[in-house]
C-alpha cells in the first residue's frame, strides 16, 4: 500500500515536470519584438490568459504565430497544468474531424473497432486550439456552438451528454465577417468566438523588430544545428529589414533557417538571403505561366520536393512549405505519398 502511493506521488512529480518543461518554450517572451505593437500584443495576450474567458478568437494573416499564441495563452493561464490539445480544421475530412474533435462510440462507423475519447474530453481543465476555423463546415460549426454555450456534447453514435470545462481558442486568417455575409460561417457562431478577439499583426507592421527576431532564430538554430554563426552583416540586415515578408514570422524564420544550414562562414551576409533580392514588397514568391498551371500537380510536386529536401522528416517538410503537421499529413495521405527518406 505504502509502495503504490510512493509510485503514485513519482508519476505526479513526472508529470508535472513534464509539463513544466512543455510549458517552457510559451511564456510571453516567447513573442519576441520591442515595437509598441508587439509590447501591445504581449499585453493582451497576458490580458486574455488571466481572464476567465472560455473563447478567444485568434485572427491575422497566415505566418503570424497564431499557434505561438494559443499556447502562451494556455501556458501563462491557470489551466496551464492541465492539457492543450490542438487541430487544424482545414486538414482533415468532415467525418474524421468530428471524430477527433468529440470522440466516437464502438460500432459508429466502420472503421469504429472501439470507443475513442475525442479531444475536447481530453483536455477537459484545459485549452482546445482550433486552427483555421473558418474552414469548418457548418454542420459542425452547429456542434461546436452547442459545446461553447452549454459546455457538452455527445461523441459520434453516443447517446449521453458529456460535460467539459475547457477554454477555446480558435484561429483564422479570413475575414468571417464576410463569410457571415456570403453564408459559409454561421452567425451564432462568430459572435459567440468574438468575445475576445486578438489580432496578430503582420510583419510588415512592425518591421522594426525583424533584427531581434532574425537573432532569436540565429539562437535557437545554433542550438538546434551545433552552429556559431554570431549573426548577420549590417547589408544583410538591411535586406532582411526591406523586404515585405508576405508570409511573416513564418517566412523569416524559414529563411533563417535555409540559411543556418547552408551557412559556411561566422555570419550570415546577404548571399545567404541571395533568394529574397529578387522579392519585393508587393510582389508575389512566385509568377503564374502565361499558360497557367495544373494547381493539383503544382501541389503535389511541391511536396514531394520538400519531402525529398527533409528527407521524409514531415515536419520538415512542412516548414519548407509554410504548413504544418497536420496539413502536409493530410496532403501526402491525399496524394498517396511515401515519406521514406
Amino acid at each position: 500500500m505504502v509502495g503504490r502511493a510512493l509510485e503514485t506521488t513519482r508519476l505526479r512529480r513526472e508529470v508535472k515536470q513534464l509539463r513544466e518543461n512543455e510549458a517552457r518554450p510559451y511564456s510571453l517572451r516567447a513573442i519576441v519584438g520591442e515595437s509598441p505593437t508587439m509590447e501591445s500584443l504581449r499585453q493582451m495576450v497576458a490580458k486574455v490568459a488571466g481572464s476567465p474567458a472560455s473563447t478567444v478568437l485568434l485572427t491575422g494573416e497566415s505566418g503570424t504565430g497564431k499557434d505561438l499564441v494559443a499556447k502562451t495563452i494556455h501556458y501563462s493561464s491557470d489551466r496551464a497544468s492541465r492539457p492543450f490539445m490542438n487541430i487544424t480544421c482545414s486538414a482533415l475530412p468532415e467525418q474524421l474531424l468530428e471524430s477527433e474533435l468529440f470522440g466516437h462510440e464502438r460500432g459508429a462507423f466502420t472503421d469504429a473497432r472501439m470507443q475513442k475519447r475525442g479531444l475536447l474530453e481530453s483536455a477537459d481543465g484545459g485549452t482546445v486550439f482550433l486552427d483555421e476555423i473558418g474552414e469548418m463546415v457548418p454542420a459542425l460549426q452547429a456542434k461546436l456552438l452547442r459545446v461553447l454555450e452549454e459546455k457538452s456534447f455527445k461523441r459520434v453514435g453516443g447517446a449521453g451528454d458529456i460535460r467539459v470545462d475547457v477554454r477555446v481558442v480558435a484561429a483564422t486568417n479570413r475575414n468571417l465577417e464576410e463569410q457571415v455575409a456570403k453564408g459559409g460561417f454561421r452567425e451564432d457562431l462568430y459572435y459567440r468566438l468574438n468575445v475576445l478577439p486578438v489580432r496578430l499583426p503582420a510583419l510588415r507592421e512592425h518591421a522594426d523588430d525583424v533584427p531581434a527576431l532574425v537573432n532569436y532564430f540565429i539562437d535557437s538554430f545554433n542550438s538546434e544545428f551545433k552552429k556559431r554563426i554570431t549573426g548577420v552583416s549590417s547589408t544583410a540586415g538591411t535586406l532582411l529589414k526591406g523586404y515585405g515578408w508576405p508570409g511573416n514570422v513564418r517566412e523569416l524564420r524559414n529563411v533563417v533557417e535555409r540559411a543556418m544550414l547552408l551557412a559556411e562562414g561566422p555570419q550570415l551576409g546577404t548571399r545567404d538571403f541571395a533568394a529574397l533580392k529578387t522579392g519585393t514588397a508587393a510582389g508575389d514568391p512566385f509568377e503564374l505561366p502565361a499558360k497557367g498551371v495544373n494547381l493539383e500537380e503544382l501541389e503535389r510536386s511541391l511536396v514531394v520536393q520538400a519531402l525529398r529536401r527533409a528527407g521524409g522528416n514531415q515536419t520538415k517538410a512542412a516548414a519548407l512549405l509554410g504548413l504544418n503537421r497536420d496539413q502536409i499529413r493530410y496532403r501526402v495521405e491525399k496524394f498517396g505519398l511515401s515519406v521514406t527518406p
